[in-house]
């Protein structure tokens, strides 16, 4: 039987990608998730998706960049649940113009309010339970940028990205005493709606090539059924086929 069996998993950015990949692997392990997003339809699709899969979950919408609508799902979470076990802070956005000649100060805002602050919301909001019980997860899905900036990432996605790497750092390194865990991946290129945002997206070829969000859901998994007295600070992930690598050269 999974260690997950009982298990209460949050996780923002869940309506698609790397987020309902998260969500459906951590159900099937027996954790009942709560996924959420702005797009209440596309949460409603996740449940029902993982209920008729055998598992449980609800949808809560949330715009991560809003503290008090993050606040306010995690204490229902809270008070409907008991707690939160497990984080996966997955929100994340990025903008077609993202270069420095093109980057305006509001899609400059957008990239730290979601991909940054919504993720410390997140914890923040999660954090005092796992304090009181000594024990909790939390994953946040970075990029290959958090670790290698990469020209089209751009310079706020790239920011962000490796904000979050020193983010998941400093929270073991305050919190380990209290059995407190934050895990980082950093997957390289995923063939999700994000990508295909870019000014010049992948050609089908190349996508066929590229990472799968099941392939970092899996990660999650492996990552949530650790044993507690185990960390796993950091994951880098990438295609084989490294187009970061491929186009160096």
């Amino acid at each position: 039987m999974s260690g997950l069996v009982g298990k209460i998993a949050w996780i923002t950015g869940g309506g698609s990608g790397i987020g309902e990949a998260g969500a459906k692997v951590l159900a099937a392990a027996g954790a009942h998730v709560i996924v959420s997003g702005r797009r209440s339809e596309a949460l409603n699709h996740v449940v029902e998706r993982i209920v008729a899969s055998g598992g449980t979950a609800e949808a809560a919408v949330v715009d991560v960049a809003d503290e008090a609508q993050v606040r306010s799902v995690a204490d229902s979470i809270i008070a409907n649940h008991g707690g939160i076990d497990i984080l996966v802070a997955s929100a994340g956005v990025n903008v077609p113009n993202r270069s420095f000649a093109a980057l305006d100060s509001a899609s400059w805002t957008t990239l730290i309010d979601v991909n940054l602050n919504g993720t410390m919301y997140a914890i923040q909001s999660v954090l005092p339970g796992m304090r009181a019980r000594r024990d909790g997860l939390v994953i946040i899905i970075s990029s290959w940028v958090g670790r290698h900036p990469a020209l089209m990432g751009g310079p706020g996605y790239n920011a962000s990205k490796q904000a979050l790497v020193t983010l998941s750092h400093s929270l073991n390194m305050e919190e380990c005493g209290n059995g407190i865990r934050s895990s980082v991946i950093m997957p390289g290129e995923v063939a999700t709606e994000l990508i295909m945002k870019r000014a010049v997206p992948p050609t089908p070829d190349e996508l066929e090539r590229l990472l799968k969000p099941d392939d970092i859901g899996e990660m999650i998994r492996v990552v949530a059924e650790m044993p507690a007295r185990i960390c796993v600070n950091e994951i880098v992930i990438s295609p084989t086929w490294n187009r970061s690598f491929i186009k160096a050269g």
